[in-house]
């Protein structure tokens, strides 16, 4: 479920797009970071009137077996707690979409204890967010004894996240925006961050919910002893496998299958950083679709960033996750498609450039 068929945008548009950004009625770059998203938005598109159609934002959700090790400062019940409480409206990702009219889909990618005994009562009750039940599993293994999932687990979940995507893609979304939950998976991202960038555990490895310093030395200790148990894992495929969590894997496959529709891709905190960072393993070119919504305060995600060239719209000390980054930078976008389509040339406004 690797064979996506991702083209690099053509590039051959560029100087169109920047001719027309820096003869706007303003000094060249002085609308700075807006003047980058416009370009990437247009170059994405192919088209110098960008648009942003029927914006979404998906969350998925999955347990994770390492949360057994003590590894966060929550227990593991909560993932399923709050995807109850994204379902009821009441978590900050379900705030911020209503306030820009982002729409929400919900997945249930391997929560333990499933919802299969209130999936009635939530599709009856609720007409926003979306819900869609597509679990691999009760939650993964703990990799700190084996791996996280099978292969056939891991290629199943990467197929599943392209779904929902495809899904997303033919009610008119073209742009869509990613999101997590799942107790334990900041360590899940910490190792894979390791394992694809070659950057030391103990620079990827950060407190998650809110760890002490005693929390964090423990959680980095079991993270080292697990990496060293799977040295063997060496493709990506494999690794993804070992260390991976079913909501990490299956945004993966989201991603994966959003740069093969020419989407406009928001990518959120670390988790969702990781979730792409494994999707480049396979698919180089998936980041030329991705937009860095912000710099989360978990400390591996500013190094990841930068192994990435990534610049990030926001840096507001979040570490929620969520989605939450996408929702909040999403108007810095309108704004970029707005000023290309709307503002005046120096031509159109007779205003001279000299």
């Amino acid at each position: 479920m690797t064979d996506f068929d991702i083209q690099v945008p053509d590039r051959q548009i560029a100087a169109e797009i920047n001719r027309k950004i820096n003869h706007k009625t303003k000094p060249v770059g002085a609308l700075g970071m807006l003047e980058t998203v416009a370009a990437q938005i247009c170059l994405i598109q192919q088209t110098l009137s960008p648009q942003l159609t029927a914006p979404q934002i998906i969350v998925f959700a999955a347990d994770h077996g390492i949360a057994g090790e003590g590894v966060s400062s929550y227990p593991a019940e909560v993932t399923r707690q709050m995807v109850l409480n994204f379902l009821a409206g009441g978590a900050a990702i379900n705030v911020f979409c209503r306030q820009h009219g982002l729409a929400l889909t919900i997945v249930d990618a391997g929560v333990k204890g499933g919802f299969g005994d209130l999936e009635d009562t939530i599709l009856g009750n609720f007409a926003t967010p979306a819900f869609i039940s597509q679990s691999i599993g009760q939650g993964t293994k703990n990799f700190a004894r084996k791996p996280a999932m099978t292969l056939a687990k891991c290629e199943s979940a990467l197929a599943k996240g392209a779904a929902v995507v495809r899904q997303a893609s033919q009610k008119g979304c073209n742009m869509i925006g990613f999101g997590e939950m799942g107790i334990g998976n900041t360590s899940a991202a910490a190792v894979l961050m390791h394992r694809f960038t070659g950057i030391p555990l103990a620079g990827c490895v950060g407190r998650g919910t809110g760890l002490d310093d005693a929390g964090l030395a423990r959680k980095l200790n079991i993270l080292q002893a697990a990496v060293k148990k799977h040295a063997s894992a060496q493709t990506p495929l494999d690794i993804l496998a070992t260390f991976g969590g079913f909501e990490i894997v299956q945004m993966c496959g989201a991603m994966l299958q959003a740069a093969q529709n020419r989407m406009v891709v928001l990518v959120d905190g670390f988790i969702a950083t990781a979730a792409l960072l494994a999707a480049k393993q396979f698919h180089p070119a998936v980041s030329d679709y991705c937009i860095f919504c912000h710099q989360s305060d978990e400390q591996g995600h500013r190094k990841l960033l930068e192994f990435l060239h990534g610049q990030p719209i926001l840096n507001l000390g979040l570490r929620l996750g969520e989605g939450t980054g996408c929702a909040l930078a999403y108007p810095v976008l309108q704004a970029a498609v707005a000023f290309m389509n709307q503002m005046a040339s120096f031509e159109s406004a007779g205003v001279s450039q000299q």
